[in-house]
């Protein structure tokens, strides 16, 4: 039977008894609705409400019992059983992820802990009932639409009609066929406000929060869409010189995987710690104590490089919008729920206006029929029709008074009026009833005309009433670009056969070079005037008669290649400088001009651009007058490593000496710091501290009255919104400030020159009451300043030098009180001009 006529029958009915089936056929449509119902039903969230079928499910349950009180977890699951058909377990994991996230479910007992990774007591331990705020948001039976649960036994809704962005407020993950969604959770309080923004027509920015806390750098997330990525980092303290303490866990993981990915670091000799304790408690504390000689401000950034510390997460915005799965950022999302907010406000103000309509018309039925007597024309009346005839006759005066026409229904429930209420009934009490339904259907009216301004109101209630305590908890930061060569602890030695053309760190038994990683480069020179850059191994050929090799470092220019060779091409000798900076692996290159009688004379490296100088001793047969003279590789420029070099000699060299090493011919290296990240680099970014050279430091002055001085290496850690100086240091020019000191509540200026020479330790140069800080800092000449301040509740301005306010003391001294009551602003005087200045905001 043919695939063709077996589809044929199976679509007639036919061919379920015969042997012969078209399996392809029958498959052909069953994985197309398994994978629609997995995308729909199971993986995906609707935009609607942002929830997943067994998370609504769950939800609509527990509204269905709510009565204020704690219910057991257990019949949680049992009531919703009812409408999802996936079994107990499935439910149980839903509604603890659900109560973690700490917005619709109040949770009482032992919930498990997302940042450890325990898990929630058995669900008959453990009791939940929907917050404030879910009742608020989520439930409205005249505005949901509903549909018959999987049995047809009861009614379960198709979407919860949810006035808020509840797809954003709590992320969601989810895995289906041949697709996946991820959206990170965001704060609750942004929201609000960038839904008022939209709503006001004005723009707005979204950003992952974490319940977990820690820092995000949102540089490429993209509006969340494919292809953004976040980075996410602990929070990593030096306690002191050999101990780091971590706050918070990145999202996405916990203490148990962060620690276990530590050692394991540790055990690949990625970092050198001694031991790792967890003193996790309320809060989360990872305490990490390290090696001997191992630096703390390294070891964070190899933390961060090598271990759980950081994680890198990809956001997949995919929703289900019209039965379909639609990818979008979370802009688009935030429009669309709060679009659909604003609809839902209009149905329920529509709503409410009918409700309104219908209690004023029968407010005023009702008083018309008490207040002129009509119920008395019914005494008489032997048949139901009869008394119906007569209300309805005895209305008609009445019914131009009336909003709408009167139907039976009306005329029915006007004699299902008690003789007691009739007895009773104020007329006064009724024109007031009248009156303030009138003035609430007025009010309802003019909201549905200005249904943004209303819709503003909504949001901005929601905030007031749930927003304290959701404030964010994940720091937005930019983070720093971590070289993991340059963190990696020297875990191996390198050393090498140089006859033989071998390296790599298994060679125990020859030449040692240095310590090394496992992942560094090595740069590799050869007698024949090549050099290769290969990554290191445990043993490797690069080629034989090894001249130099060293560990590289991409992008240095400071190691300068010194080399003095003949030039077989034309017969004279040579002498060039050149730095090694970018290459490709494992691809030979020249270092002197090809040819078979070109030969290697002098070769030396220096680390720092240092100039040599040498002594030229040529052949004795040589023409030359002067047989002797000296070279200093200072006279000639750094070029590339493909230039030819400078002819130094015509003449054959029977021997070359080192004299002397010079100074460096690059000078200092320029020094930037970047107050983004708060590190200092060689790459331009940030403002320029100035030229360094060896000994020189850098002063860092904290805004709690603290100051440290640091060497300039790249791995140094400053906090930028805790420091309000960092500056290159020059011992002999002082330090001033402008601070306030708290105790006394006044204001203090003081000068110093630092003495202090222990670096990367803190030393207070003001008092250390809780309240003191530093305002202002200069570091360098005594400038001209204007000092905007209050005398006797009137501002002032004084332009002044700054060795006029005080003289110049030691660091512990107090300085000189300032005769103002407050100091509202702090800047130099026009026409001064300094780049060692910081000014911390002033609030007046």
């Amino acid at each position: 039977m043919s695939e063709e006529n077996a589809k044929e029958e199976i679509s007639q009915g036919k061919g379920n008894t015969g042997e012969n089936k078209a399996v392809g056929g029958l498959y052909e449509n069953w994985f197309l609705d398994y994978a629609s119902y997995v995308i729909l039903e199971r993986a995906v969230p609707a935009i609607e409400d942002g929830f997943k079928p067994v998370q609504r499910r769950i939800l609509h349950a527990m509204n269905e019992m709510h009565d204020g009180r704690f219910h057991k977890v257990a019949n949680i699951i049992g009531q919703t059983m009812q409408y999802h058909p996936h079994g107990d377990a499935a439910i149980g994991d839903a509604l603890v992820n659900l109560g973690q996230k700490e917005l619709l479910i109040d949770c009482q007992g032992n919930w498990g802990d997302v940042r450890t990774g325990d898990r929630a007591a058995a669900s008959r331990y453990i009791e939940a009932r929907l917050s404030k705020f879910a009742l608020e948001v989520l439930f409205n039976p005249q505005t949901t639409k509903w549909q018959l649960s999987y049995d047809g036994r009861k009614r379960e809704p198709l979407t919860l009609p949810a006035k808020f962005p509840m797809l954003l407020a709590q992320g969601v993950e989810g895995i289906a066929v041949g697709l996946a969604t991820k959206i990170l959770p965001h704060n609750f309080i942004e929201l609000i406000d960038a839904s008022i923004l939209y709503l006001e027509g004005k723009t707005f920015e979204l950003y992952p929060d974490f319940i977990t806390g820690g820092s995000i750098d949102i540089t490429n997330y993209s509006q969340g869409k494919r292809g953004g990525k976040v980075r996410v980092r602990a929070k990593i303290e030096e306690l002191d010189k050999k101990t780091l303490l971590i706050k918070d866990v990145p999202y996405g993981t916990t203490t148990g995987s962060l620690i276990d990915s530590i050692i394991k670091a540790n055990d690949q000799n990625k970092i050198k710690i001694k031991k790792v304790i967890d003193n996790t408690a309320e809060n989360v504390e990872i305490e990490i104590q390290l090696a001997p000689n191992v630096s703390p401000n390294v070891t964070i950034d190899a933390l961060y490089a090598f271990t759980d510390c950081e994680v890198s997460i990809s956001p997949n915005c995919c929703v289900i919008i019209n039965d379909k799965p639609l990818f979008l950022g979370v802009d688009e999302v935030l429009k669309l729920s709060t679009d659909a907010t604003k609809e839902l406000l209009k149905q329920e103000l529509l709503i409410r206006l009918r409700e309104l309509d219908d209690k004023w018309h029968y407010s005023s039925l009702e008083k018309i029929f008490i207040e002129n007597r009509i119920y008395r024309d019914i005494e008489e009346c032997e048949t139901w029709e009869e008394v119906l005839q007569t209300i309805d006759k005895g209305l008609d005066p009445y019914k131009g008074l009336l909003m709408r026409t009167i139907t039976q229904e009306d005329i029915i429930r006007l004699t299902e009026i008690k003789i007691k209420r009739i007895s009773k009934f104020d007329s006064f009490k009724a024109d007031e009833l009248i009156k303030a339904i009138e003035d609430e259907m007025a009010e309802v009216k003019h909201n549905l005309e200005h249904l943004t301004d209303y819709s503003i109101n909504y949001f901005k209630n929601l905030k007031t009433k749930f927003g304290k305590g959701k404030e964010r908890k994940t720091e937005i930061r930019t983070f720093d670009t971590i070289n993991a060569t340059e963190v990696v602890v020297a875990n191996q030695k390198l050393y090498i056969n140089r006859e033989e053309g071998f390296v790599g760190y298994g060679l125990k038994k020859d030449e040692y070079i240095c310590d090394c990683s496992d992942i560094d480069d090595i740069i590799v020179f050869l007698e024949n005037g090549k050099f290769v850059v290969t990554r290191i191994s445990d043993k490797a050929f690069v080629g034989k008669k090894i001249v130099h090799a060293d560990v590289w470092k991409k992008s240095d220019e400071y190691t300068i290649y010194n080399v003095i060779y003949i030039d077989g091409e034309n017969k004279v000798v040579r002498a060039k400088r050149f730095a090694v900076t970018a290459i490709t692996r494992d691809r030979e290159y020249s270092f002197m001009i090809e040819n078979k009688l070109s030969k290697l004379l002098y070769f030396s490296v220096s680390p720092n651009s240092e100039s040599e100088k040498l002594q030229i001793n040529l052949s004795p047969a040589s023409k030359a007058r002067k047989k002797q003279f000296d070279f200093d590789f200072a006279d000639i420029a750094i070029k590339g490593r493909s230039s030819q070099g400078n002819i130094i000699t015509k003449h054959a060299v029977r021997k070359i000496i080192f004299k002397e090493k010079g100074v460096p011919t690059l000078g200092g290296r320029a020094i930037y710091y970047d107050e983004v990240v708060g590190r200092i680099n060689t790459d331009g970014r940030g403002r320029l501290l100035g030229q360094f050279q060896a000994g020189d430091e850098i002063i860092a002055i904290h805004k709690n009255g603290t100051y440290r001085t640091t060497d300039f290496e790249l791995s140094n850690h400053y906090l930028p919104e805790d420091e309000i100086l960092v500056a290159k240091l020059n011992r002999s020019k002082p330090v001033n400030l402008i601070y306030f000191e708290g105790e006394s509540k006044t204001w203090y200026a003081k000068s110093f020159l630092v003495e202090t020479t222990t670096l990367a330790k803190a030393f207070s140069c003001i008092t250390e009451h809780k309240n003191s800080k530093i305002l202002w800092a200069m570091h360098g000449e005594n400038p001209t300043i204007e000092l905007i301040h209050e005398l006797n509740k009137a501002k002032e301005t004084l332009n002044t030098s700054f060795e006029e306010l005080t003289e110049i003391r030691g660091y512990k001294a107090l300085g000189t009180k300032l005769p103002y009551t407050q100091i509202v602003g702090i800047k130099l005087a026009e026409g001064e001009t300094s780049a060692e200045i910081e000014t911390e905001e002033i609030d007046e």
